[in-house]
């Protein structure tokens, strides 16, 4: 058993950190298509978006791609995922952790540039938004000094009707990104079985369908890119943060003008992969070294994926694929570690 997880292990790394001739190349054709891009956080959800009682959410995505197996970081909570989400980066480099992320020592984890700040550098004079439930967002992800209109205010109510009016005000920002948080309340305290959780998660879909609904009345979907996506999911007894599949999978949704209609994309997707998602729909290039966030192939029109660039952080390589082995075979020693 051990050495095949080894010749797995070392066949994952050679075709990860090998530029291999027969891999696809990027058709730029679609890069910097998009004047917007929205993101939409919803805290806890994990794969539970693809439950019938979403209908906003299938009705916006009818026609976008749509991938309910994106793999979280391997701790699944909320600082590493959002911080991963915003900067490309994975857990093992950033190491942010919830007290971390909100608490008054932010940023006393090595920072990464959040896909904010490469915004802010390609395209000095554009608006920038940040509007949370969760606060923690705001002080130890996003940075304060580019500009970014923050707002950290709850419960997901006032969250939405605080993006209402930020975009009744006339804004239009290149890069919006918004997290609701009472999803993963529920999760906590009742459950993911339970109909607390359901009506959660029916109440942000109608959430979802009004800042959708916003945007289109504004026509600021033309030129737009809109992504749904979670930080991770909740056990049904509630709780998160191990490592079995209904934590350690999760969602993104992308609808736009170049977007595959009815894409799945490929298998290789992680939660980090927003952040170039977001910056490729922008024409902004990503050149921080420890970026390992990918545009997933059948996504994007006439763009096939490229090989996620392991070599950038070997540890996550490692760890990562051993930990989702770990996850697939049913995570037996949880309790244990």
């Amino acid at each position: 058993m051990k050495k095949l997880l080894a010749i797995f292990l070392s066949l994952t790394f050679l075709m990860t950190v090998c530029v291999a001739a027969s891999a696809d190349a990027q058709d730029e054709t679609t890069f910097g298509a998009y004047k917007h891009v929205y993101i939409i956080g919803v805290d806890g959800a994990g794969t539970f978006f693809e439950n019938d009682y979403m209908t906003n959410f299938h009705r916006i995505f009818e026609n976008g791609a749509v991938k309910y197996g994106a793999r979280t970081e391997t701790k699944t909570d909320s600082g590493p995922n959002w911080t991963s989400i915003l900067t490309g980066v994975s857990y093992f480099k950033h190491g942010a952790e919830n007290g971390v992320v909100g608490g008054e020592q932010k940023r006393v984890f090595k920072r990464y540039p959040s896909i904010f700040s490469y915004v802010h550098n390609a395209m000095p004079e554009t608006e920038l938004a940040s509007i949370n439930n969760w606060g923690a967002i705001n002080i130890g992800i996003v940075e304060d000094d580019i500009g970014v209109t923050k707002i950290s205010i709850g419960p997901d109510d006032a969250t939405v009707d605080a993006i209402v009016n930020y975009f009744n005000e006339g804004h239009s920002p290149a890069l919006f990104f918004t997290q609701l948080d009472e999803v993963d309340a529920a999760g906590h305290a009742h459950g993911s079985a339970s109909a607390e959780y359901e009506e959660a998660m029916k109440a942000a879909d109608e959430r979802i369908g009004i800042i959708y609904d916003c945007l289109e009345e504004k026509g600021l979907l033309e030129d737009g890119l809109f992504i749904v996506t979670a930080d991770h999911g909740h056990k049904e007894t509630g709780g998160h943060g191990r490592f079995s599949k209904i934590e350690s999978y999760s969602t993104i949704a992308v609808a736009g003008k170049t977007v595959v209609s009815g894409g799945e994309m490929d298998k290789d997707v992680k939660l980090r992969d927003v952040a170039a998602i977001s910056l490729y729909a922008l024409g902004v290039e990503s050149d921080e070294w420890s970026f390992t966030a990918r545009v997933p192939g059948n996504l994007f029109q006439d763009v096939k994926g490229k090989m996620r660039p392991y070599y950038r952080d070997i540890i996550d390589l490692i760890c990562g694929e051993i930990m989702w082995i770990y996850t697939n075979l049913g995570h037996p020693f949880d309790e244990y570690f």
